[in-house]
């Protein structure tokens, strides 16, 4: 049995930007033998739900509107990152492409749908912390 990070919007939790989930059945199947412990680094970094979409520009993170979030998405990474060492978990699953929990794609901070390389900031400091992450597309190691 693992202990596992998981973004809350995979559970049902509508904390996505739009105010909706987006529930991942074969996420929420690992509940039957693990314990999944829910997180929303944005809502956690004190960000309102709805809110703004956002996405990574260099090394900040900015609305569509220009406003600078980093601080709150930085707040909401360590939070993570906090309760990821408190739980002693595993591993963490989280939703691809988004500016706090993508791993390997993001979105390119044109607001256009276009994509780039690279992590979350909250999947940054967590594999900076030595804890492995997956996206709800990967295979898990369980």
């Amino acid at each position: 049995m693992a202990n596992i990070l998981v973004s809350g919007c995979l559970l049902g939790n509508e904390c996505r930007y739009k105010g909706d989930s987006c529930k991942n059945e074969r996420v929420c199947s690992l509940a039957e033998n693990h314990t999944l412990i829910a997180v929303c680094p944005e809502q956690m970094g004190g960000l309102e739900t709805p809110r703004n979409p956002s996405e990574r520009v260099g090394d900040k993170v900015l609305s569509c509107k220009g406003k600078d979030v980093t601080a709150q998405f930085q707040k909401g990474a360590e939070t993570a990152l906090y309760l990821a060492k408190l739980n002693h978990v595993s591993f963490a699953i989280f939703k691809a492409n988004s500016p706090s929990c993508g791993k390997g794609t993001i979105y390119d901070g044109t607001f256009t749908g276009g994509k780039k390389p690279g992590n979350g900031m909250t999947t940054d400091l967590l594999q900076k912390n030595g804890i492995p992450v997956y996206t709800e597309d990967e295979e898990w190691p369980l």
